[in-house]
Formats: structure tokens, C-alpha cells, sequence
């Protein structure tokens, strides 16, 4: 089986504009602080909670409060352009929406998010749901374990 880690955080600057760009595009007013947040966002090599992007945008800009980023990600979420992710660790963590479909490996130690995607596993899980009588148009795939070399 042939399973490629998706190399998250090292994005073209061409790329890392792609979520102001789509909030533009989607009539959103662009505030300052709505920038902060959304670079905040695009630039995340990890699935970070409200209060983790609040810590990291109150680093940029400490005008920012928790409330705003709050909102602003409820705003961004409704829009469609960034994912919550709840992964059984009682916090809802965020990444940017991608055209490129990926799965998640989450470490029940570490609680680390590794993405990785597999083709086996697409077309397998397309063939379930043919054999069942249906057309997959969607699918989430979380998977949870411990590393084989702990202790």
C-alpha cells in the first residue's frame, strides 16, 4: 500500500494568499485583524484550536482579541473556506479547505495530526459504497492509534 504524507507548511507564497483571496472573493470585508487571522490560519503546519490562533494572532496583533477570533473563524467556517475537525480530544481544530482530498492519522499520546493520503484506501472506499448501491460524493476518514515503538 502506497500512503503519501501530505507535506503541510511548506506552500508557494502563491498559495499561502489562497484564503484571502477566496474571502475577497466571497464578498467578505477584509479587515486587519481578519488578515492576521486568516494568514494565522493558512500558514498552520498543525490543526490548531480558537485559542491557539488567538495566541498566535495576539502575537502579531495584540489589539486582537479572543472574541474576534472567535467570529472570525465561525465566519470563515460558514463561508466554506476553512474545516473544523473534531478529533475526540474535546477541542475543535481548524484547517484550510484544499482541493486535494487527504485523510488524518491522529496520535492518541501526542495528539499529533499527521495527513496522509492513499489511493487503496480511496478506491476501496468507493467500492464499498458502489457494492452497497450508492455513489460516494464525500468522505471522511480518521484514523486513531498509539506509535507501534512506545511503551
Amino acid at each position: 500500500m502506497r500512503v503519501i504524507l501530505r507535506n503541510m507548511g511548506q506552500m508557494t507564497a502563491e498559495e499561502k494568499m489562497t484564503l484571502i483571496e477566496m474571502c475577497a472573493h466571497k464578498g467578505m470585508r477584509m479587515t486587519e485583524q481578519r488578515r492576521v487571522i486568516a494568514d494565522v490560519i493558512q500558514s498552520a503546519e498543525d490543526h490548531p484550536d480558537v485559542e491557539e490562533l488567538y495566541r498566535r494572532a495576539s502575537q502579531i496583533d495584540p489589539k486582537i482579541s479572543i472574541s474576534t477570533v472567535y467570529r472570525t473563524v465561525k465566519l470563515f467556517e460558514d463561508s466554506g473556506i476553512i474545516e473544523r475537525h473534531d478529533f475526540r480530544d474535546g477541542r475543535s481544530r481548524y484547517e484550510t479547505v484544499s482541493d486535494e482530498h487527504h485523510d488524518h492519522l491522529i496520535d492518541l499520546r501526542s495528539g499529533e495530526v499527521i495527513e496522509f493520503r492513499s489511493e487503496e484506501i480511496e478506491k476501496m472506499q468507493e467500492e464499498v459504497a458502489r457494492k452497497l448501491g450508492f455513489k460516494l460524493v464525500d468522505h471522511r476518514l480518521e484514523l486513531y492509534g498509539i506509535p507501534i515503538d512506545e511503551k
